[in-house]
């Protein structure tokens, strides 16, 4: 059942309070296939869980961010995300294919990666958790300047029910040096109204590498309103950032983004070959986000 209007009117309450708490300098929005906080939960050993992150950009940069990149501007971006359960604190994962519908180019095979999650286990009955993610991407020319960059994600979190606090001071990297690291936390202030609706502000930002950060005119920050809802079929997060401004994009350009995460988990017998496709445990429908 949907929350009542008190419940509404109050997450978005908390929402406001929160723009007014850690929205800072000037929002902007970068084009991106995950937007996401990681909240050091994993799947189970044995388990294969899938994925789809779906994003939609109805008004952003009109101009490539560099010579041939994609135009974020009304471009649709997605990828699956395959998740391999390998022992309660790591997990396996792997985005392929990185696609991209965009202005100029049409549809596009733009990058694969690979990721080795590693948690506190059963991170979700702790108070206090923490992890640290690791990312290898290899790119087409026209969605990152360099073909291989990697991510460095570390995770910290407080479960305080009914609230969650979880920062991800992310490192990405194109493997030119540890001083050109860029620095591009995310955080999500999350409150969980129910075990189906949770309603949380996230903010990314990037600062630039770690030698010298941008202007505050040249970073880059944007503050998400998201909605999560699950069930047991299927999980839906829909998010949608503030009003863009800054070097890094239009003036008047703002985003919308509507993500459709559907998980099909398969259980495997720890006695099964690898070549063996798994006993399916539970299949999630992906019916278009609204």
């Amino acid at each position: 059942m949907f929350p009542n209007g008190l419940v509404v009117r109050r997450a978005l309450i908390f929402l406001a309070a929160t723009v007014a708490l850690i929205a800072g300098p000037a929002m902007g929005f970068a084009q991106t296939d995950e937007i996401q906080v990681y909240d050091a939960e994993i799947v189970e050993p044995g388990v294969i869980n899938l994925m789809w992150h779906q994003n939609f950009t109805p008004s952003g940069i009109k101009e490539p961010a560099f010579p041939g990149a994609i135009i974020s501007d009304h471009s649709y971006n997605g990828v699956p995300e395959f998740a391999f359960g390998i022992r309660p604190w790591f997990e396996q994962g792997l985005y392929l294919p990185v696609y991209s519908v965009s202005k100029g180019r049409g549809s596009t095979l733009d990058s694969v990666k690979l990721r080795e999650l590693f948690v506190r286990p059963h991170a979700g009955d702790h108070t206090f958790f923490y992890g640290v993610n690791f990312e290898f991407s290899y790119n087409a020319s026209y969605w990152e300047t360099r073909h291989f960059t990697s991510e460095i994600r570390p995770i910290i979190g407080l479960h305080l029910h009914p609230w969650d606090i979880i920062i991800n001071p992310i490192l990405d990297t194109d493997w030119t040096g540890v001083r050109n690291y860029d620095f591009v936390p995310a955080m999500r202030l999350a409150y969980n109204y129910s075990p189906k609706w949770t309603f949380a502000a996230e903010h990314y930002a990037g600062y630039g590498p770690l030698h010298q950060f941008e202007t505050v005119s040249d970073q880059y920050h944007a503050l998400w309103a998201v909605v999560d809802h699950t069930s047991k079929t299927l999980e839906v997060e829909a998010a949608s950032p503030s009003r863009a401004r800054g070097s890094r994009t239009q003036p008047t350009s703002w985003s919308a983004l509507s993500i459709l995460a559907c998980r099909a988990s398969f259980a495997s017998s720890p006695y099964t070959s690898l070549l063996t496709f798994p006993e399916v445990r539970e299949v999630s429908a992906c019916p278009r986000a609204a």
